[in-house]
């Protein structure tokens, strides 16, 4: 047989005299240690992409042949575009 359904506003079944909401609710809806760590892992594999996209567009000319926006020429002794 199934209990009945706890209201959020409830004194909590634990006997803290707490309204359920204040005590157990909370504690059921804390991630986990293997949440955490999929949301860590999550996390540096965007600061990794964001590191790499960066750099990406941050490349050097003399290599690449980096395009500047019309008017402006690359300085590979700077590392960005200046004007003519």
């Amino acid at each position: 047989m199934r209990s009945a359904k706890i209201g959020r506003n409830q004194r909590c079944p634990c006997g803290s005299g707490k309204k359920y909401k204040q005590c157990c609710e909370r504690k059921q809806r804390r991630l986990g240690p293997g949440s955490w760590a999929v949301v860590a892992a999550l996390a540096a594999a965007g600061a990794v992409l964001v590191f790499f996209l960066y750099n990406l567009t941050q490349g050097d000319s003399g290599a690449t042949g980096t395009s500047c926006p019309p008017g402006q020429v690359w300085s590979p002794e700077h590392g960005h575009c200046h004007d003519i």
